[in-house]
């Protein structure tokens, strides 16, 4: 985020990131609070936000509100692009790259590198493996769905909505893990899957924008990636890189066993592409 400005070995409390996720998602919101109004809004203390404020580097809520605003309304270029597709501005695809690599810095800056091992871990070790994505995340959702079945895993895709994704989930249980797709806010589908996990057993995994969420709408593990700011167009791209380098890590850490169900693979093309020939 650019307006933090923590040392390298801050920790954040829970009210922390709450404060943070509400700066990022409604900034248009927080730079007409005051203190009191914010402190309502998240139901926690004046003095809870003024140690936040403190924590990041300013001297008090009110210079944090005044750097808030200089950066998010400043004329870079990921600012010159928010909106939909810089329709003030023009669109111009090496600013479009640019916000691009902002949004991938953002990520690799929010990285909790235990919640990625707790990740790698619960996809090697699940028995069968469900995905879960609806809308715009459907393309990133059937991309896992393909890296993990090559990779020689028991996946399958949950359909997107309505009664379908409880006949989906249904048969999901102890040792299975249910992946979903949770950027700025929890789906209905997403609700359902995440509750049901309570009683079938399972475990969930969610790749998500939003640094603090209730208990309710968290997965069991949970990988945070930057998309762009609420009102922006949300872009795929940092999401895909995620899965990308999840599956990478995956394929070393399976090493030999991996490079075998490739090779299986690989092979049956072969066999099958002389038939044809």
């Amino acid at each position: 985020m650019e307006w933090l400005m923590p040392d390298e070995d801050s920790k954040y409390t829970k009210s922390d990131l709450k404060i943070m996720d509400f700066i990022e998602n409604y900034t248009d919101e927080f730079l007409f609070m005051s203190i009191g109004q914010l402190a309502k809004r998240l139901d926690m203390s004046e003095a809870t936000i003024s140690r936040f404020a403190r924590h990041i580097g300013y001297t008090d809520f009110k210079e944090m509100k005044n750097h808030v605003a200089a950066r998010k309304v400043g004329k870079g270029p990921a600012r010159k692009i928010a909106g939909t597709l810089m329709k003030i501005q023009g669109f111009d695809i090496r600013k479009w790259f640019t916000y691009q690599q902002e949004c991938l810095e953002r990520t690799q800056n929010q990285i909790d590198i235990g919640e990625m091992d707790k990740a790698l871990t619960a996809i090697q070790k699940a028995r069968r493996i469900y995905i879960h994505a609806k809308n715009a995340s459907a393309s990133a959702g059937q991309l896992l769905f393909f890296r993990l079945r090559r990779l020689g895993f028991d996946v399958t895709m949950v359909p997107s909505g309505g009664s379908e994704v409880i006949e989906g989930i249904a048969h999901a249980g102890e040792g299975d893990l249910v992946i979903i797709f949770s950027y700025s806010k929890v789906s209905t589908e997403g609700r359902i899957i995440l509750d049901y996990a309570q009683t079938a057993g399972y475990q969930t995994l969610a790749f998500t924008s939003r640094l603090y969420a209730p208990s309710d709408q968290r997965a069991d593990i949970n990988i945070y990636v930057y998309r762009g700011e609420k009102e922006e167009y949300h872009s795929m791209t940092t999401a895909v890189a995620m899965i990308d380098a999840m599956v990478l890590a995956l394929s070393e850490r399976m090493a030999s066993q991996s490079a075998e169900r490739l090779g299986k693979v690989q092979n049956l093309k072969k066999l099958y592409r002389k038939d044809r020939d």
